[in-house]
C-alpha cells in the first residue's frame, strides 16, 4: 500500500482550481434546466400543475350507491317504516270491507297488488349494492329473484289472507319478467301469501304498462282496490314524462288515494327516478348524481 503524503500548497491550489471548474459547469447546467422549465410553463400554462397534481378521482357507481344507505337503513331499521306499512294494510282492509258491504251483483271481488316494495321487501338487494361498483341490472336482479330471499312487507300477508277468507281473490300484477317466475312463486309461497299460482301472478311480457293486465282482471272481477309503491301501479293516468306532470296527475286524483288507491312507501327507486334523469337511465354515475342534486329545493341561508 502506498504511503500517504502531506498536502502541499501547490496541491491545494490545483484541487481548488479543479473544483471551481466543476461547480461552474454544474451551475451552467442548473441554469439551463431552470430556463427550460420556465419556458415550458410559459408555452403551456398549467403544464407543471397537470404533471405534478394527482388526477381528480372519477365519480363511480360505487360512489352513487352510497346514496342508498340512509333510505335502505330507514326501511330496514326504523319503526316508522313498519308503522307506515301496517297503516297501509289496515286502511286497505277497512276500504275492502266498505267496498264489499256496498257491492251488488254476482261478480267476485279482487284486490290487485304490485309485488316489489308493495307486498315483498327487496331492501336487502339494495343494501347488497352498497360498496359495489355496479348497480341494478337484469343480471343482478335475476340472481336476486332466483334466490327468493325477499321478506314480506309488514301487514301484507295478513291482509291478503283476509281478502281470501272473505271470498275475494288477489292478483299480483308485477313488472318482474318471465325469467323470474319460478323464484317469485317460490318466494311468495314461502312467505304464506294466498293465490300464488300462474293465473294470479301476472308478470311483465311485452310491455311494462300494467293497464292491459288490469283490464283482463276487470273482465271477470270487480276490483275493490289497488295497492302499489309506484303511481303506474294504479292507472294509466299517471303514465307521464315529467315530474311536474306526475304531481299534476296526483293532484287530479287526490280523492282516490286512501280509497281505491293505497300507496306504500319506497324511497329507494321507482319510475319517478327516471323522470329525474329525463328518461336517460344510461347516464353516467356522475351525471345521475348531478341531476339528482339539481332537483333539490335548497334553502338559501341569509348571512
Amino acid at each position: 500500500m502506498p504511503l500517504l503524503r502531506p498536502l502541499t500548497s501547490a496541491d491545494s491550489s490545483s484541487v481548488f482550481s479543479r473544483n471551481a471548474s466543476r461547480w461552474q459547469h454544474l451551475g451552467r447546467q442548473l441554469a439551463l434546466g431552470v430556463g427550460l422549465c420556465a419556458g415550458l410553463a410559459i408555452a403551456a400554462p398549467g403544464f407543471a400543475d397537470e404533471a405534478m397534481a394527482p388526477k381528480a378521482a372519477q365519480y363511480t357507481t360505487q360512489d352513487l350507491n352510497e346514496q342508498l344507505v340512509l333510505a335502505t337503513l330507514w326501511m330496514q331499521a326504523s319503526g316508522e317504516f313498519r308503522a307506515l306499512s301496517y297503516q297501509a294494510f289496515n286502511l286497505a282492509q277497512l276500504r275492502y270491507d266498505m267496498y264489499s258491504a256496498a257491492h251488488t251483483g254476482n261478480r267476485k271481488l279482487a284486490v290487485v297488488v304490485d309485488a316489489d316494495e308493495t307486498v315483498i321487501d327487496n331492501s336487502a338487494f339494495e343494501a347488497w349494492l352498497v360498496g359495489k361498483d355496479f348497480g341494478y341490472s337484469s343480471k343482478t336482479w335475476e340472481r336476486w329473484m332466483a334466490a327468493a330471499d325477499a321478506k314480506a312487507m309488514p301487514g301484507a300477508v295478513d291482509f291478503l289472507n283476509y281478502v281470501k277468507s272473505r271470498g275475494g281473490e288477489v292478483f299480483y300484477v308485477t313488472n318482474r319478467k318471465e325469467v323470474g317466475r319460478e323464484g317469485t312463486l317460490k318466494n311468495l309461497k314461502a312467505l304464506g301469501f294466498p293465490y300464488v299460482d300462474d293465473a294470479h301472478l301476472m308478470l311483465r311480457t311485452d310491455t311494462s304498462n300494467k293497464s292491459p293486465r288490469r283490464e283482463m282482471i276487470a273482465q271477470n272481477y270487480d276490483i275493490a282496490l289497488l295497492m302499489g309503491d309506484n303511481l303506474n301501479d294504479f292507472s294509466s293516468a299517471f303514465d307521464v314524462k315529467t315530474l311536474a306532470e306526475s304531481k299534476a296527475a296526483v293532484d287530479a286524483h287526490k280523492k282516490d288515494f286512501g280509497s281505491r288507491f293505497i300507496m306504500l312507501p319506497n324511497p329507494t327507486y321507482g319510475d319517478w327516478e327516471g323522470k329525474v334523469y329525463g328518461g336517460n337511465w344510461g347516464a353516467s354515475a356522475a351525471e345521475k348524481d348531478a341531476m339528482r342534486k339539481s332537483h333539490l329545493d335548497v334553502w338559501e341561508a341569509k348571512p
